[in-house]
């Protein structure tokens, strides 16, 4: 470690001056990744994935079932504004995005605990790719494991079972970028 150095945290407009703007944004080339959020019942996780979305430069966000939509304040106040720069869209019915994303060649891939589950860290994950991720409940639909692909799992080291969903979202997403960063190189 170098001591001559001091770290200093930066302002918050001197990150604001390092981001790109919305156009810029909307010409580069994204992750590509879809994700269905199926039946997510709180706008404040909605919100963090949207924002979450928006730091991996996601696809496309497909909001299904119950999961609220945008223009909500409870969305906006976790996301700050995400909604604006990732694409998304309602469908009521997840299936469809499904089919739809398989006709094109996408991969399908449930966060959820299945029978056939991978460690979400040694999946082989194939691109474009499509994630779903599921009621912060019940999980990810029954209907919607079966048409997966690939079933991944985040290992639970305590007494719960599981993640909240907009943080399992993170940390999959997190390392599907990684995966596919690997690929670029």
């Amino acid at each position: 470690m170098n001591s001559d150095k001091k770290i200093r945290k930066l302002a918050f407009e001197e990150i604001q001056q390092s981001r790109p703007g919305l156009e810029v944004i909307s010409q580069t080339p994204t992750l590509p990744v879809s994700v269905i959020l199926d039946d997510i019942r709180s706008l404040h996780n909605v919100g963090a994935i949207f924002r979450t979305a928006d730091a991996v430069h996601l696809e496309e966000l497909y909001l299904c079932g119950i999961s609220g939509t945008p223009p909500r304040n409870e969305i906006r106040k976790t996301s700050l504004g995400a909604e604006e720069s990732v694409p998304w869209e309602y469908v009521r019915d997840a299936v469809q995005v499904i089919n739809d994303l398989k006709s094109k060649g996408y991969q399908i891939v449930a966060l959820e605990h299945t029978t056939a589950g991978k460690d979400y860290r040694l999946a082989e994950y194939k691109f474009p790719m499509c994630l779903i991720v599921g009621h912060e409940f019940k999980g990810v639909d029954n209907r919607l494991v079966e048409m997966a692909d690939l079933a991944i799992e985040i290992p639970m080291h305590g007494i719960k079972q599981s993640l909240n969903v907009s943080v399992a979202f993170g940390v999959a997403v997190y390392e599907i970028l990684s995966k596919w960063e690997q690929t670029k190189n």
